[in-house]
């Protein structure tokens, strides 16, 4: 029996789209009335309230609503200083920065590089997940290795790779100190969690009845994972390498201790160049210039990355709904 406070799912009085665009205007019209004024504390109280009414009206329940206003606390705090982020940049110094060369190389950088350590990633990292998702003895060992550096602090990851890696360690005649190649371990290091574990999770949802199909059918294990098996996981491992990706983006540690600085071949100047990543350059923006220049330059990379990220979500969307290719 319902309780007092229990009064069941009403009926859908309101269109779910109206509603979704009659609060984003809501919510941008409070925002901007609190930021002019100056209180943007007001607006997050608002954010709370306005989430827990729409909630009632929708719903009506109070575990909807108790939960929809416990997470719009969380939605606040990751939500309003990325807005505040925004609306305090100066559109003047932004442009400025937009045209620096200097700018333009970090960019590129910042995109270029993450996306070697995430090909790299998937490149060795699929392999594995696909024996991970099988089984084998010993498994617990090699799940607690690769997951290993979502827990190691950032600068000791590139500490670790300069052991590994630098002078003295292995493949002594590979060159890893300020260089492309120990940018792109380092944040492989980091990143490669991401790639593997999406795409042991993409392995381990497919049926076992469709490779042992094609098995009886006398394809052999390389045909079946070929013809099967990765195509039904693509979208897992696109997954996995976007996590990867995004991940190195945002890599400042061990790529500071590990490739603070790196030469690389820049394709608009059909030549190599010397940039740091944007990580870096925006923290020495931050230490030199102030807030103001390193926020326009976090801008222009959050632009950059989102608009990166956005069009790979497009094209592994939904085939129905997005029109995706993947």
């Amino acid at each position: 029996m319902a309780s007092g406070t229990e009064t069941g799912p009403r009926p859908k009085r309101l269109g779910r789209a109206p509603v979704v665009v009659a609060f984003a205007a809501v919510q941008l019209t409070a925002f901007a009335a609190a930021y002019v004024s100056g209180s943007p504390t007001l607006y997050a109280y608002f954010v709370v309230g306005s989430v827990a009414v729409v909630a009632y009206a929708l719903d009506g329940s109070a575990f909807v609503v108790g939960a929809a206003t416990l997470g719009s606390v969380l939605l606040v705090a990751l939500g309003l200083p990325l807005a505040l982020f925004v609306a305090r940049q100066q559109p003047g110094l932004i442009a400025e920065k937009a045209l620096d060369p200097d700018v333009h190389r970090v960019l590129y950088l910042g995109v270029y590089g993450p996306l070697l350590a995430a090909s790299v990633s998937l490149l060795f990292g699929v392999p594995l997940a696909r024996l991970l998702a099988d089984g084998f003895p010993g498994q617990a060992v090699v799940e607690s290795l690769v997951d290993l550096p979502l827990v190691v602090p950032h600068s000791v990851a590139g500490i670790v790779i300069l052991f590994g890696f630098g002078e003295g360690g292995a493949f002594p005649s590979v060159s890893v100190l300020g260089t492309m190649t120990g940018m792109v371990l380092a944040m492989a290091f980091v990143s490669a969690p991401y790639a593997v574990n999406a795409a042991r999770e993409a392995f381990e949802s497919i049926d076992d009845r469709l490779e042992y199909a094609s098995r009886i059918h006398g394809a052999s294990r390389f045909q079946t994972f070929r013809r099967v098996t990765a195509p039904l996981a693509v979208r897992g491992m696109v997954t996995g390498g976007v996590l990867a990706w995004a991940r190195a983006v945002s890599e400042f540690g061990a790529v500071a201790v590990v490739a603070y600085t790196v030469e690389f071949f820049y394709l608009p100047a059909g030549g190599s160049v010397r940039a740091q990543h944007a990580p870096v350059f925006v923290y020495n923006t931050y230490l030199q210039g102030g807030l103001e220049e390193s926020g326009a330059v976090a801008f222009l990379l959050l632009a950059v990355s989102a608009v990166v990220f956005l069009i790979v979500r497009y094209l592994t969307g939904d085939t129905t709904t997005t029109g995706g290719v993947v």
